[in-house]
């Protein structure tokens, strides 16, 4: 089993990528694979609007890192999305992920179908529940399962490494990946999710 997740950020290793290694700890517990796609090292186009990508399962177009991505998210059993929060939301290049991937997955039924999946995003004051939110419709309008913990999925913190002090949101994460962690080898076993 794999699990794939994409940073958003605009900084490597900051905040955002130190929550997801939080959660990634747990799940190798289980002996899941985890994969980090950092958005700062990407280009990502917004969506054209186009609707070429209509029964092919990925964007036509390939002048950007894209597509790669899209790939690994479709073979990935398990998908993590992380933000920090800019201007009250997820950051511009996650924003034009999820667009670009929703267009995809719209016109590809099934593409995401019962992929496990969850947000998180990094928080210095508010604006976090419209990131993990955003995140979430992504997920609710693929046909994904999205896994929960204890509290919203938001971690606090303003300089790199804060957020390793927000003890709260440090073990939500925790949870959050125990959580994931479950319910993707319970579903692995079970053969739950094959058609």
């Amino acid at each position: 089993m794999k699990v794939l997740a994409i940073n958003g950020s605009s900084r490597r290793n900051g905040n955002t990528s130190k929550i997801i290694e939080v959660i990634f700890k747990v799940l190798r517990q289980r002996d899941i694979e985890c994969e980090l796609i950092e958005l700062a090292n990407c280009d990502i186009a917004p969506c054209k609007a186009c609707f070429a990508c209509a029964g092919k399962k990925n964007c036509v177009f390939r002048n950007d890192s894209f597509c790669e991505i899209m790939d690994k998210m479709t073979v990935a059993d398990g998908i993590i999305l992380g933000s920090p929060v800019y201007s009250a939301d997820v950051t511009s290049k996650m924003k034009a992920l999820l667009e670009r991937g929703g267009v995809v997955v719209a016109t590809n039924k099934g593409l995401l179908k019962r992929k496990v999946c969850c947000s998180v995003a990094s928080v210095r004051r508010a604006g976090g529940m419209e990131a993990v939110d955003t995140m979430n419709h992504f997920f609710l309008n693929k046909e994904m399962i999205i896994v929960g913990s204890t509290y919203w999925n938001m971690v606090y913190g303003k300089n790199i490494g804060d957020v390793l002090s927000d003890e709260e949101g440090i073990d939500n994460m925790k949870n959050l990946g125990e959580n994931m962690g479950w319910l993707l080898t319970t579903l692995h076993r079970d053969a739950i999710w094959r058609d």
